[in-house]
């Protein structure tokens, strides 16, 4: 069992990402349209979050809408961009805390995306933009992305683990922890019917994924 809690979920977070031009008035308005299309996506699902829409709810003109995104893919790149860069930096703060051992990152690493599945931010988000990614082109590559960044980290805490494994099998273990954590998302995220049980289920698969790593053997 985790000897410490994690640091607090960055839930679905959302670090807008500078331009190299603008001001601090766009910079906010870029926030409150990115906000709102999210609440859309989570609520209501992607064919809910049209331009037009995202537009009336944030109380601008559509113009000045595509005045910041001129397409609904140039905001669904940015609303991804800016959802992953809040776990990002609490994804950095593990890994690279010289306090802890690679194994208590390890813990760390995972409690933090466990506590956040059962968020109903976390349970709708990325399931729905999943579902989309097998007949969208544009989405699939933008999800394959945000994740290959996101086992990043957890790359480098099994390299540190495990320095003896060739880099392709510590590739193989992030993708395949990554994998089991997502996948608890369907089962016991938002209001599924295991909800009640995800402490249980964070205590079997942290335990599970640091003995894995320790003592796998190509």
């Amino acid at each position: 069992m985790p000897t410490e809690p994690a640091e607090t979920p960055p839930g679905t977070e959302l670090i807008v990402p500078e331009r190299t031009t603008g001001y601090v008035k766009g910079r906010e308005t870029r926030d409150l349209i990115l906000r709102t299309a999210l609440d859309i996506l989570i609520e209501d699902g992607w064919h809910a979050m049209s331009m037009r829409r995202v537009a009336s709810e944030c109380g601008i003109k559509f113009g000045n809408l595509t005045y910041h995104y001129r397409t609904r893919e140039d905001l669904v790149r940015e609303l991804l961009d800016a959802v992953i860069a809040g776990y990002e930096r609490e994804f950095d703060h593990i890994v690279y805390r010289a306090d802890l051992t690679p194994e208590q990152r390890l813990d760390r690493y995972c409690q933090l995306v466990l506590d956040d599945i059962p968020s109903k931010q976390t349970t709708r988000f990325f399931p729905e933009l999943w579902a989309l990614a097998n007949h969208d082109p544009f989405i699939h590559d933008r999800m394959h992305d945000l994740y290959a960044r996101a086992r990043a980290p957890l790359h480098d805490i099994i390299a540190a683990m495990r320095p003896d494994l060739p880099p392709e099998t510590r590739e193989t273990l992030a993708l395949v922890i990554s994998a089991a954590m997502e996948g608890t998302t369907i089962f016991a995220g938002h209001d599924k019917p295991f909800a009640a049980r995800m402490g249980l289920i964070k205590h079997i698969a942290i335990t599970g994924f640091v003995d894995m790593v320790r003592r796998y053997k190509p």
